[in-house]
């Protein structure tokens, strides 16, 4: 059975039991970890869908604006349609950012814990 593994030799970590997992889940540092992550994430992820799609509406509905030249041939299409690249670079930068300071140290506590680290 998977459940009877040897006890774990120097250097490895115990592998946790389902109770454990369902533990873990229901305690208060998880909770604090899963409720920083989801309000950082589900914010910034729902922003970055409008603004695609403001970018997509505005390509089909409003063709004249965004036809509109900025300088020489290029026009607010081009522009936006390079603003969904940096913000898309940006976004990804800025989660990582943001993972390794606040949620990565969160986790490897909560992980070094169930592996029986401390």
């Amino acid at each position: 059975m998977a459940t009877d593994a040897p006890p774990p030799s120097k250097g490895q970590h115990k592998l946790p039991s389902p109770e454990e997992f369902t533990e873990v889940q229901e305690s208060a540092e998880f909770a604090e970890l899963r409720r920083s992550y989801r309000s950082f994430a589900f914010p910034l992820t729902i922003g970055f869908i409008v603004w695609y799609l403001l970018y997509v509406l505005l390509s089909n509905y409003a063709g004249d604006f965004m036809g509109t030249k900025v300088v020489g041939n290029i026009n607010i299409a081009f522009v936006f349609g390079l603003a969904q690249f940096l913000s898309t670079f940006l976004i990804a930068w800025w989660y990582s950012h943001v993972a390794a300071a606040k949620f990565d140290p969160k986790a490897e506590a909560i992980k070094s814990k169930m592996e029986g680290g401390a």
